[in-house]
């Protein structure tokens, strides 16, 4: 698997563009006749734009996406519905495209009604620049920023078992509001390798799974939440493991961008839990840790306190021996046990407290756990919390 450097439209075909004036941007994806499937958030309060994408992806056709950053198009009732389809209806214009070819994306804030006189232009401007290029790429991703530090962009080239060469190019947005129930922020993948719409579906909730839905930085589920796949059909191939493989490469890392940049994070926390006796048993617990604020603020605070990882293993709901567990602290290639087998190490052995607190000081962290129960492993994605996460939040609509 080769890495490449020209995020989505590495994938050759694919338009791109994104623009913004103040905090309204606007990102266009754009190839006719493709195929997508997506996946949602499953709060029960969701936005405007993912009513028009769940209908106009039913059939499995799209043309274009729009997304706008700046205003969440959420909990705006008819008038909502009207501005998202305003929008999608531009777009269609705009490309001569069917509307139903159109799918719609919002994040920014949750309650206010799209200003229109805003946006309307700015989706106007952003559909004249699209192309394929590093640039139309950068402002597609950096676009739909909210409180991101950084974009999130990630691309790959692989081959099929049988020779064919195909790319998978994603880009996403997502820092804070983020908890483990698909896919708390929105994602947007291509590939140029053929598929239908239900091999897609299967794809990209299969890989969510593994990616997206395996990160957590504070918890909270947004009503936005869509994870996008897409095909351009371009190359024709049998999908096999390694497709797989590109998608789940894609996903994953921009799943751990979207941890490291969490509001006011210092750090991205790795959590591992192997040794389980099932697979689902190492999610919940991994999840368990890596969602703890105690755990989060020991983190920030660089405390390798083993009683708060022990106890968000405890009451995650599996059943487990405390007295046969190991927990460990590392980053890169360093490891330090501080517990082993129930066994705390560093009463004895102060060298390794004092190891781990310098492991912790990284902004790379890995937590792993094992279970000692079974052969099933998982790993969850998420950081620190800090005194910046308050800040934020607590000055988000103003």
């Amino acid at each position: 698997m080769k890495i490449l450097d020209n995020g989505i439209c590495s994938i050759s075909t694919l338009q791109a563009s994104g623009y913004k004036e103040g905090k309204y941007g606007v990102s266009i994806l754009y190839h006719e006749n493709s195929t997508a499937a997506a996946v949602y958030t499953q709060n029960k309060v969701y936005a405007a734009p993912i009513d028009i994408t769940r209908k106009h992806l039913e059939n499995g056709k799209l043309s274009a996406v729009i997304i706008n950053s700046g205003n969440a198009n959420c909990y705006t009732k008819e008038d909502g519905m009207k501005k998202g389809l305003e929008l999608a209806q531009l777009v269609a214009d705009t490309l001569d495209i069917p509307v139903e070819d159109v799918a719609t994306a919002s994040t920014g804030v949750i309650g206010r009604q799209m200003p229109m006189d805003i946006i309307k232009p700015v989706a106007e401007e952003s559909l004249k620049r699209l192309g394929n290029s590093r640039e139309c790429a950068s402002c597609a991703a950096d676009v739909i920023r909210t409180t991101d530090l950084v974009s999130k962009e990630c691309a790959v080239e692989s081959t099929l078992n049988d020779g064919t060469v195909f790319r998978v190019a994603g880009m996403c947005k997502g820092s804070g509001m983020i908890a483990p129930n698909m896919g708390t922020m929105l994602a947007f993948i291509v590939t140029d390798l053929e598929m239908d719409k239900d091999t897609l579906q299967d794809a990209i909730r299969g890989s969510v799974q593994k990616s997206f839905n395996m990160v957590v930085v504070d918890g909270d589920e947004s009503t936005n939440d869509t994870a996008l796949l897409m095909s351009t059909n371009d190359v024709k191939g049998t999908v096999d493991d390694n497709f797989y493989e590109a998608l789940d490469y894609v996903c994953t890392t921009l799943a751990k961008k979207i941890a490291k940049d969490g509001e006011g994070a210092t750090k991205l926390i790795e959590v591992v839990c192997d040794g389980a006796d099932s697979y689902d048993d190492a999610v919940v617990v991994a999840k368990s840790i890596v969602s703890s604020s105690l755990v989060k603020t020991a983190v920030a605070g660089a405390d390798p306190n083993w009683g708060r990882i022990i106890s968000a293993m405890g009451y995650s709901g599996v059943d487990f021996d405390p007295d046969n567990v190991s927990i460990s602290i590392g980053s890169g290639d360093d490891n330090v046990v501080i517990v082993d087998k129930g066994t705390v190490t560093t009463y004895d052995d102060p060298e390794k407290l004092e190891a781990a607190e310098n492991l912790m000081q990284k902004d790379e962290l890995i937590i792993r756990v094992d279970l000692h129960e079974g052969s099933e492993n998982a790993t969850a994605y998420g950081c620190d919390l800090t005194y910046d996460y308050v800040r934020i939040n607590a000055e988000y609509t103003t």
